[in-house]
């Protein structure tokens, strides 16, 4: 007999039991082709290749937005700043280099002193740059003043500014040294303190080109009684004198004697004793006033008075290179004057009587000044530690470092050098090869940079297509630098309006027609 096992029922049909689910397919990867191997940022990695420790920056280039606009959004930045005068191109690269000393200690804080100091061979470009950078300035609404052209190489490009030209010289014009110029004017505009520091300005720039003017003559610096005997006689002469005085009355005023510069003489009551005293004192002052190696430059009212609302130059290039004390004495007279106005500007502004201005200031032939004579080095060490606080900027233009080495005493030498090494940018042309030494004291140069202001010094070659010499091959060309930074080359190029202000070749331009027959 058989027997069955009954299976007990479900609860539902295996088919409702379990819904039916789609079936899994399985997934296909697809297989990725190795690319081409790509470079980091830095270059190749690995074995064979080599990382780059520094990333050169790409070129820049300047252009109106018609032309670059279909380059934004730009991907990388410039090796230089783009603020500034567009000064030429980059040596290396080609791309464009704006700099001047106002914008970028002002705007891009590049340098903490708005100065500029440029050495180079003559016939290189140191004017030319300087040039540049005035005209440049002028168009951000900085007012040039050129105190003192001895070529003269700013007077038509301050002329084309419609700026105002003070022809000085024998017989040319007369600068009165104890004129205080728009100070006075100032004055009686001012109250309070501000009008006393105006007053005092001006009294002290008086009694300082005073004293220049005896350094000058008798190649060494007046005494402190001397000193003290001008400036007690300069306050005598603004109490008793209606109107500017001149160097006469102020002769006039040690000749009389008036009890209060006895006082300080120390004449101990005797006026004999005070006539030996002031003998000596007397006798330069006769000498500027009388005429001698000075002239009459100093001796009679201003003939030409400054303004304070347009470009300046001051044109003496009429003294010869021969008359050195006359040079020496004239350029601290502009530079007095110069600095004097700017200041009486800046009082004015700060009280709300006139707009605030700001100033480049060039100083030319630096060399030529700082060898009149001791003491001078030290006036013009004081302008130039200045300027900052005076809201000026500044270009001192000399040829060598040894110019500055060329000075009589150690210490004059080292305040020389303390010009270059205290400005903010120093520009350099063409130098040779003796002068890197003491360039490399004031400044650090590489090797690279020392073979490279050489090369800029040598002398042109002859073109014989056009049967003369050609251009220098340091003309135009110069290192700038900025600190520690490696300098940056650049060649200074003229556009077509800016070559009949930077000709300085005008005499030359006609043949001498002396010995030739007429007609030929």
């Amino acid at each position: 007999m058989f027997k069955t096992r009954k299976r007990a029922p479900s609860a539902q049909p295996a088919a409702e039991a379990r819904p039916e689910q789609p079936q899994k397919t399985a997934k296909k990867t697809k297989k990725v082709e190795p690319g081409p191997r790509r470079p980091g940022p830095r270059g190749w990695n690995g074995r064979g290749g080599g990382a780059s420790l520094l990333v050169q920056m790409a070129d820049e280039y300047r252009g109106t937005s018609v032309q670059v606009c279909g380059l934004w959004p730009f991907a990388v930045g410039a090796g230089a700043p783009m603020i500034g005068v567009p000064i030429g191109r980059n040596l290396l690269s080609g791309a464009t280099l704006c700099c001047d000393p106002i914008s970028w200690f002002q705007r891009a804080n590049l340098i903490s002193n708005p100065s500029a100091f440029v050495l180079g061979l003559p016939g290189l470009g140191k004017s030319t740059i300087v040039r540049r950078m005035v005209l440049g300035l002028a168009g951000y609404g900085v007012q040039p003043l050129v105190l003192g052209d001895l070529k003269p190489d700013y007077v038509d490009l301050i002329e084309a500014l419609g700026g105002q030209v003070i022809s000085l010289g024998r017989g040319r014009g007369h600068l009165n040294v104890l004129d205080p110029g728009e100070a006075r004017t100032a004055a009686e505009r001012l109250t309070g303190t501000a009008r006393s520091r105006v007053v005092a300005d001006a009294h002290g720039r008086r009694l300082t080109m005073v004293s220049a003017l005896l350094t000058i003559i008798r190649s060494a610096p007046p005494s402190d009684r001397e000193e003290t005997i001008l400036d007690r006689a300069l306050k005598v002469l603004d109490e008793r004198h209606e109107g500017v005085p001149v160097l006469a009355d102020l002769l006039k005023v040690i000749q009389d004697a008036p009890e209060e510069v006895r006082q300080v003489a120390l004449d101990r009551g005797s006026l004999d004793r005070y006539r030996e005293i002031t003998d000596h004192l007397e006798a330069s002052l006769i000498g500027l006033v009388g005429g001698g190696r000075l002239g009459e430059i100093f001796a009679a009212p201003t003939s030409n008075p400054m303004k304070l609302d347009r470009p300046v130059v001051f044109d003496v290039s009429s003294i010869d290179d021969s008359e050195i004390d006359l040079q020496a004495a004239v350029l601290l007279a502009c530079w007095s004057t110069g600095f004097g106005a700017v200041g009486v500007s800046h009082a004015l502004a700060d009280a709300g009587l006139a707009p605030r201005r700001h100033y480049f200031v060039v100083l030319d032939e630096l060399w030529r000044a700082l060898r009149a004579g001791r003491g001078i080095v030290d006036r013009v060490d004081a302008l130039t530690r200045l300027n900052r606080q005076r809201g000026v900027g500044m270009a001192m233009v000399s040829h060598t470092m040894s110019d500055l080495m060329a000075l009589a005493s150690e210490e004059d030498r080292a305040k020389a050098r303390g010009f270059v090494e205290r400005s903010g940018m120093v520009i350099c042309g063409g130098l040779p090869e003796a002068e890197m030494p003491m360039l490399n004291s004031a400044v650090r140069m590489s090797r690279a940079e020392q073979r490279l202001l050489s090369s800029w010094q040598d002398p042109p070659a002859w073109d014989a297509t056009a049967g003369r010499e050609a251009a220098p091959p340091g003309r135009g060309k110069f290192l700038i630098k900025v600190g520690g930074r490696p300098g940056i080359p650049v060649h200074v190029g003229l556009t077509a309006a800016e070559v009949a202000i930077n000709d300085t070749n005008k005499l030359w331009h006609s043949a001498s027609r002396i010995g030739t027959s007429e007609g030929t």
